[in-house]
């Protein structure tokens, strides 16, 4: 249940609203935009009567929220969130371009890397301290060794830096060096870290599961937001489909869907969901094209001898070239970065 006071509503109309809302037994959750102000009842509302709060003077109008999820419904929260990355903005019209290797193999190797894609425009690093690999006899990372790595770059190049968190063992170590931390495929649904992840003061960047419908991906930001951290940012990575040519299906069609049931900022990542080098190329423009807040593409300056996923990386050169045409659909699309 949700509701919504009447234009320029007062402090005071504000806080005898969420009063009542406190003493029916709900919690309440309050939201003052622009043009409106929404107080969003979260709790058991099927015994509460809405017309209770419309009798009040400063109240519009109550609504009941048919979605399971409620802090990251759109009805909640009118407007986009913007998302603050230890100063990079996501959302709301600013695009996170976050570049990078699949995977840390050594110093020069994410230093020569860093540099490179934020000549071109990136705003972010990503690289891999820690991979979950389908096979035990792949590359597993270089583990906290490989986030120093990323602390040292990122001291020096002035990228924030992304990195996927896949043991709660090491979550204090995220919270305090990571800036934004990454929930991978295979972790949406581990609820006890999502609910854990509530607790820190990083945002998160929340991967779709591979067979994850939009509604439990939504539930699982829900879980995060619910437990404390609202900074969540989602990120489609293609879907598991009957389709075997490519590594994953690329979901076009979820940012516009994302965009009218949640306020959270949603970006792309092309390198996961085909698989191919040539593949990131269009489906990125494409991606920005349809409105996402942003793209995550892995980067390499020798994919041919990547430690992990070096067909699915673009040379920083072919970067490059790919962020041009970025800036330029992103100027028709109204965004920036």
């Amino acid at each position: 249940m949700i509701i919504v006071l009447k234009p320029r509503a007062k402090q005071e109309d504000i806080a005898r609203v969420e009063a009542m809302v406190k003493r029916k037994g709900l919690d309440s959750h309050i939201v003052v935009g622009a043009e409106m102000t929404i107080i969003g009842c979260i709790g058991d509302t099927t015994q509460v009567d809405p017309k209770l709060f419309e009798v009040d003077s400063a109240v519009d109008k109550v609504m009941h929220v048919q979605e399971p999820y409620k802090l990251a419904n759109r009805a909640f929260h009118p407007e986009d969130s913007v998302i603050d990355v230890s100063g990079v903005k996501v959302g709301g019209g600013y695009l996170a371009m976050i570049a990078g290797p699949c995977s840390v193999e050594s110093v020069d190797q994410v230093m020569e890397i860093a540099k490179a894609v934020k000549a071109s425009g990136a705003n972010l690093l990503r690289g891999g301290a820690f991979k979950p690999r389908t096979s035990p006899y792949s590359f597993q990372g270089l583990g906290l060794k490989g986030l120093d790595i990323l602390c040292e770059v990122r001291d020096a190049v002035g990228l924030p830096i992304v990195t996927e968190l896949m043991s709660p063992d090491y979550l204090d170590i995220f919270n305090e060096k990571v800036d934004l931390i990454q929930i991978g495929a295979r972790n949406m649904q581990n609820f006890d870290l999502l609910k854990q992840l509530g607790q820190v003061d990083r945002p998160i960047l929340l991967k779709r599961g591979l067979n994850a419908t939009y509604e439990e991906w939504i539930m699982s930001a829900e879980y995060i937001m619910a437990s404390g951290n609202e900074n969540v940012i989602l990120c489609e990575r293609g879907i598991r489909t009957f389709e075997t040519y490519t590594r994953n299906t690329l979901d076009l069609q979820s940012i516009p869907v994302l965009r009218r049931l949640t306020h959270l900022p949603i970006i792309v990542d092309p390198s996961h969901a085909g698989g191919k080098w040539w593949l990131v190329d269009s489906m990125a423009k494409a991606s920005v094209a349809a409105g996402a807040d942003g793209l995550m593409i892995e980067v390499h300056n020798n994919p041919e001898c990547a430690l992990c996923d070096g067909a699915q990386s673009l040379k920083p050169r072919k970067y490059d070239d790919l962020l041009r045409d970025v800036s330029q659909i992103a100027a028709v699309t109204g965004k920036t970065f």
